[in-house]
């Protein structure tokens, strides 16, 4: 057996197809989506991310605002930011950049940004909505790029087994709770560092999502023949044989694709996606916002 692919650039590129007719009927109304990105520090790694947002932005019509800060930025700086485009009534959507140098509480800031901006789906009352079981508001990218690529690849999730790897308010536990809404209705096991027999209950799932940031810790006798395996991590790794000497590799292990009946890649699957689902974010926050103005 050879695990079928979810294919998360196919999956993202219908995404944008959609919402490229959308970001059109909203120009047309008059309101131009719009999202603003504030990174902190030079990390690479997330320099790249930020240009393929800004990017991924001018490709379906949705203007952007990049802001770069150094890492010696005051905290209070990155508030009055936030502040500022709380009030901006032609910005839709503000995202900070992942991580923050380390003298910047991250979790309150996201906590400053107004829901209906947080197209990032982390502030509370946006995660709030996700326990009451709505699915109609700001959801986390990452988890929801997931649910968007299994239902992509017309894969029934009612009453089957679904094992959580990680449980972090990111996209652990977001995504238990959309395994478990209606509609999808997967019986879902939050599995985390301290839990038993981790590897013996991962192999009784129909569905792995693993998203624990540890390179290939899940190998093929974690896998029961015919799973979904839903790889959600981008870990680098040492690798000499490469010309730059190292590699990206997963949370799963290449061997778990003979096992496997779908499993998605590392670069190439749930990455797309959450890029995919920020847009959609930033593409719903301004219809809101043109149903606000009674258009």
């Amino acid at each position: 057996m050879t695990a079928q692919r979810l294919d998360g650039k196919a999956c993202a590129a219908e995404v944008e197809a959609d919402l490229t007719l959308r970001v059109a009927a909203l120009k047309k109304s008059g309101i131009e989506p719009h999202l603003a990105v504030i990174i902190v520090g030079d990390d690479p790694a997330s320099h790249v991310y930020v240009n393929s947002k800004v990017k991924t932005c001018e490709r379906l019509g949705i203007r952007s605002t990049h802001i770069a800060l150094p890492a010696s930025t005051e905290e209070a700086v990155l508030r009055d930011h936030i502040a500022t485009m709380n009030h901006q009534a032609d910005l839709h959507g503000i995202l900070i950049q992942s991580p923050l140098p380390s003298h910047m509480d991250e979790e309150a800031l996201t906590d400053l940004i107004h829901p209906s901006k947080d197209v990032d789906g982390f502030h509370p009352q946006n995660l709030g909505r996700l326990v009451q079981g709505r699915t109609d508001g700001m959801l986390p990218c990452t988890p929801s790029g997931v649910m968007r690529m299994l239902d992509w690849a017309g894969l029934e999730l009612t009453g089957k087994r679904a094992v959580v790897l990680g449980r972090s308010r990111i996209v652990g536990m977001p995504a238990a709770l959309l395994l478990a809404a209606k509609g999808a209705d997967a019986t879902v096991t939050v599995a985390h560092s301290r839990t038993q027999d981790l590897q013996a209950l991962a192999a009784q799932a129909d569905v792995i999502v693993a998203a624990v940031g540890r390179p290939e810790m899940v190998k093929a006798d974690w896998v029961k023949p015919g799973a979904v395996v839903v790889d959600v991590g981008i870990n680098r790794v040492d690798d000499p044989t490469r010309d730059r000497g190292w590699r990206l590799a997963g949370d799963v292990s290449p061997e778990v694709e003979d096992v496997a009946g779908w499993l998605s890649p590392v670069p190439g699957g749930v990455g797309p996606m959450t890029i995919a689902m920020l847009m959609e974010n930033t593409v719903r926050a301004a219809e809101h916002r043109r149903s606000e103005q009674g258009e």
